[in-house]
């Protein structure tokens, strides 16, 4: 059995390292050593490199199995837990804006801002508009504007563009990076291939590719689940002259994780183990990607077991990501339980371990516990952090405790802990009128907080659900104002909302504007709206029909009365031509009978 699957995971390298070979020529790629795999390569995992040989770069196919959270989830903004990773990571980290303290500079990023998007329909018109407008470039600008409008990638493209032919400035690696991130979220994998070509400096000589600048593509082709590509972009460090060690490889397994491809960088990971040697921090990537990622107890549990089995240490690392899991889980028992049994082998908790235990007791309401238990991390030197406090206040806001919530965040606002936008949607969720949602963004804003996308997407969502559409286009419009371009999951919660409200013009119009932005529609919302779209046009042909026949019908009455009205005169005429022959004959007699003539005579 064992050769079995040996012959088989051999097979699967076979067909990867050929199909690579064909597809990226101008790759280099390192060979996969002669390997004895424990584990066959699932069929998932096959799948994904079976498939790139034949998808579109600029298109590639999601498998069906694999759900994108982003439009599946609730109000929730962390997948269904209240639990926060300390190392949470955004998305658009690469895209991120800067704090500007400049108050002509904010003004030159908004100038452009408004330009983008006013012209977002005319490209043409876009460019002579920034042509005209008179802005200096600088790098903060760039990184600015760029930020302002990751979700447009047409308009940041030719700001990009523009941006780079202005005498006195050169893009430097973070616009680089900023711009490639923008392209990969949208799937532009060829145009960003471009700029890492032209980031290699052919022209003048200076590399500006960093092993960060593969990263980024890794990160973006993980986050579509083409999980080949992902791969070879690895494999393309040696192109490019970078080390190819077990940090890098590490990189590509978290990648893969943080996108929810956990068993492919397991089976990835069991695979190349002769190249990378299996270690603690190479089984805690996965480990925490089963446990935070997928929220997969069982698999968390078969992972430990394999890790105790090969003879891995378990480190603070590992018992956090169980913790954790076991924490969003619900089960307090087997937190408490592991708690104890890493201090009973000495491994001293850290603040990821204190969170995962506060949090597994404030959810059981076993608050005055939590609280304790706050203290107590406190006297051994680990100061709580804004995950701590979010850890306490998220589940007594679900579980309707508010006031002692308050409490919490008033405590956190002593120790002049900032709170995040997470910290401000846990209390989003228990409001439940229009005026307390406007006046909590109200105060947010004067902490200085501002809202993000998935703030907009989870009121956006909620307005839907009472029926209050003008809250919800007040919403929608303020998004623009602030410099938040609509996303892909912006638009699906937006037409999915209207769509439930009975208000389907109005969807079928953000519908429409969603694809001429090329942001792809969630299946289920193009199959509804194309199917009321088709029952609309048969419904209008249908009402055309009965109107012409209701025309015809009309004119067929109109027609029998004219011919009604032609045969009454058509018989009037001879009817008074008879009475005027009557009166002539009449006449012609008594002309006869006075002469003496005879009627009948010839």
């Amino acid at each position: 059995m064992l050769g079995i699957r040996t012959i088989r995971c051999n097979l699967s390298r076979f067909v990867i390292l050929a199909r690579t070979h064909l597809i990226f020529s101008h790759f280099e790629l390192t060979h996969f050593a002669n390997l004895t795999v424990e584990r066959p390569l699932s069929s998932k995992f096959s799948t994904a490199f079976s498939s790139f040989s034949t998808s579109s770069l600029e298109t590639p196919i999601t498998p069906k199995h694999l759900k994108e959270p982003e439009e599946c989830s609730s109000d929730n903004d962390d997948n269904g837990s209240d639990m926060e990773n300390d190392d949470d990571d955004d998305d658009d980290d690469d895209v991120r804006g800067l704090n500007l303290s400049d108050d002509g500079l904010f003004q030159d990023a908004k100038t452009i801002v408004n330009i983008l998007q006013e012209s977002s329909d005319n490209r043409v018109k876009m460019k002579s508009k920034i042509e005209q407008c008179g802005v200096k470039v600088s790098q903060e600008l760039v990184l600015e504007v760029l930020s302002r409008v990751r979700n447009d990638w047409e308009a940041a493209f030719t700001f990009f563009l523009w941006a780079a032919r202005q005498p006195g400035y050169a893009h430097s690696v973070r616009e680089y990076h900023s711009m490639i991130s923008i392209l990969g979220k949208m799937r532009k994998f060829d145009t960003a291939w471009v700029l890492i070509d032209e980031m290699r400096g052919v022209k003048t000589g200076v590399s500006l590719v960093t092993p960060q600048t593969l990263l980024i593509m890794i990160r973006k082709y993980c986050a579509v689940h083409d999980v080949g590509r992902a791969i070879n972009t690895f494999y393309a460090y040696k192109r490019f002259k970078f080390d190819m060690g077990i940090e890098e490889f590490q990189s590509l397994l978290s990648a893969l994780c943080r996108y929810k491809n956990v068993q492919d960088a397991e089976q990835l990971m069991y695979c190349n183990k002769a190249v990378f040697p299996l270690n603690t921090k190479s089984y805690n990537i996965v480990l925490n990607g089963w446990c935070n990622l997928i929220g997969s107890p069982r698999e968390s549990e078969r992972v430990w077991r394999e890790m105790s089995k090969r003879g891995i240490r378990f480190d603070v690392v590992s018992y956090a990501s169980m913790l954790s899991c076991y924490s969003k889980a619900g089960s307090l028992y087997r937190v408490l339980r592991l708690y104890k049994q890493m201090k009973k082998i000495g491994i001293e908790p850290d603040r990821k371990v204190y969170n995962a235990v506060i949090h597994a007791l404030a959810k059981g309401r076993l608050v005055n516990e939590a609280f304790n238990l706050m203290k107590a991390m406190e006297e051994k030197g680990v100061a709580p952090n804004i995950v701590t406090y979010n850890s306490l206040i998220k589940p007594l806001c679900r579980a309707r405790k508010v006031e002692e919530a308050k409490g919490v965040f008033d405590d956190m606002l002593k120790r002049c802990i900032s709170p995040t936008i997470r910290t401000y949607h846990a209390f989003f969720r228990i409001l439940r009128t229009g005026e307390e949602v406007f006046a909590l963004l109200e105060k947010m804003r004067k902490m200085g907080c501002q809202p993000i996308n998935d703030t907009y997407i989870m009121l956006i969502r909620k307005f839907c659900r009472w029926r209050q559409l003008e809250n919800v286009f007040k919403l929608w419009d303020e998004m623009s104002e602030n410099g938040i371009s609509p996303d892909r999951s912006s638009y699906i919660v937006l037409i999915h909302g209207l769509f439930l409200n009975g208000e389907l013009d109005a969807a079928h119009k953000y519908y429409t504007e969603m694809k001429e932005k090329q942001l792809l529609p969630e299946p289920k919302i193009d199959e509804m709206l194309q199917t009321w779209l088709s029952n609309k046009q048969i419904a209008e042909g249908q009402t055309t029909e009965s109107r012409s026949n209701q025309c015809q019908a009309t004119e067929s009455r109109s027609n029998q009365l004219n011919c009604s009205q032609s045969r009454e005169q058509t018989r009037g005429i001879p009817k008074r031509s008879h009475e005027r022959n009557f009166i002539r004959q009449a006449e012609t007699r008594k002309v006869v009978r006075e002469r003496g003539f005879s009627f009948w005579e010839p």
